[in-house]
């Protein structure tokens, strides 16, 4: 038995050595990325692209994965790099602690990646990084918003012209018109937010945003084996 051996039973090996070789992007590791990187990790890629600038804080505790009181301080980045070690002993991981803009975009996704998993939340990063996928051929399945969402059962996989209600996705719907992008690949959900007059911080709970990630993860690695 090796820690392939309940991955070979469902995908079998000629697939499982597809997965392995594949170059995976994660953009973005918080409440979605975390968990989208812990279940890309677990499938055993071997060659993992990780970009974050940020830092845990109090705030995250409530649902990002590794988030917890000995966490707090340190880099997304570092702490997800140091996991993805525990798990994989073979694999290579490009970390960058970088804030995502039109400039460096470029200069960071490489036409070498076989997918990019688009966790983000600044708008303008977001749709620069779908354009320059779009542009250069480059897979990227992207995650709408799952702030101020408590059923996770709601999430779904889409066209990014197909979606509804999501008010993340309507904006970047029009931006993308804008720029003559076709399509793209996305999650999101169909619930409704939820609004609270009192405040207008966005709130989270532990379950929307880890279904998210788990369900970008899920994509990619179908998505490979075809």
């Amino acid at each position: 038995m090796t820690e392939l051996s309940r991955l070979e039973i469902i995908y079998e090996k000629d697939n499982l050595k597809k997965i392995k070789e594949s170059k995976i992007l994660i953009a973005g590791l918080g409440g979605v990325g975390s968990y989208a990187a812990e279940a890309i990790t677990r499938c055993f890629v071997n060659n993992i692209v990780l970009i974050d600038y940020d830092k845990y804080d109090i705030t995250n505790l409530n649902r990002q994965l590794h988030s917890n009181l000995l966490t707090i301080g340190r880099y997304k980045v570092d702490i997800i790099k140091e996991n993805i070690e525990k798990i994989n002993k073979h694999a290579n991981i490009i970390d960058l602690k970088k804030k995502l803009n039109k400039d460096n975009i470029p200069l960071l996704v490489s036409k070498d990646i076989n997918f990019v998993i688009d966790a983000i939340d600044d708008f303008e990063a977001k749709v620069d990084l779908i354009e320059h996928c779009y542009k250069n051929d480059i897979n990227i399945i992207s995650c709408m918003g799952t702030g101020n969402k408590i059923k996770p059962e709601k999430l779904q996989y889409s066209d990014i012209y197909k979606t509804k209600v999501c008010p993340l996705a309507r904006k970047i719907r029009k931006e993308l018109r804008n720029r003559n992008i076709k399509k793209l690949d996305v999650v999101y959900s169909t619930e409704e937010v939820i609004k609270r007059q009192l405040t207008t911080t966005v709130g989270s709970s532990p379950f929307v945003p880890a279904t998210a990630g788990l369900l970008l993860a899920s994509y990619v690695i179908n998505r490979i084996i075809e």
